[in-house]
């Protein structure tokens, strides 16, 4: 649905930060989801753990963020200018529950749960071959910076 050359267009975020390569689904208003291939060419496997290489939580709960992003994107419609950027402003009940390595592919899902005063909640879950690695809810800003 989004390739990574559209999803350049929309999300700030460029290597090594980037961590959606492509949407393969969106409903607008309600949910996408999307993917991250995991490579051990990763920046942060080397020093995390360099014996057992392991997704950092905290790049799992950003890459969810990301995706639920270009949703709130797709769902404004049209293109956002340079002064627009999506804030976390908070993370409730994140829980890990399966360790991500290199060759695996983290599938994103995040969902609308409700938009009010500016700040939007979703519901997020990345997993691998179906079985659930993180999931959250995650609450989300726009801004502009000026």
């Amino acid at each position: 649905m989004l390739d990574i050359h559209k999803i350049l267009k929309k999300l700030p975020h460029r290597y090594p930060i980037l961590l959606v390569d492509r949407v393969i689904a969106l409903e607008k208003d309600k949910s996408i989801k999307a993917l991250k291939n995991v490579t051990i060419n990763e920046p942060f496997f080397t020093g995390h753990f360099p014996n057992r290489p392991v997704m950092p939580g905290v790049l799992m709960l950003e890459a969810l963020a990301q995706a639920a992003a270009l949703l709130s994107f797709e769902s404004m419609g049209g293109e956002l200018d340079d002064d627009m950027v999506v804030y976390f402003v908070g993370i409730d009940g994140a829980r890990f529950k399966r360790v991500v390595e290199p060759g695996d592919q983290l599938i994103l899902e995040a969902s609308i749960d409700r938009v009010k005063g500016g700040i939007y909640k979703y519901k997020a879950r990345a997993s691998v071959d179906g079985e659930t690695a993180v999931e959250a809810e995650l609450m989300c800003t726009m801004r502009r910076v000026t």
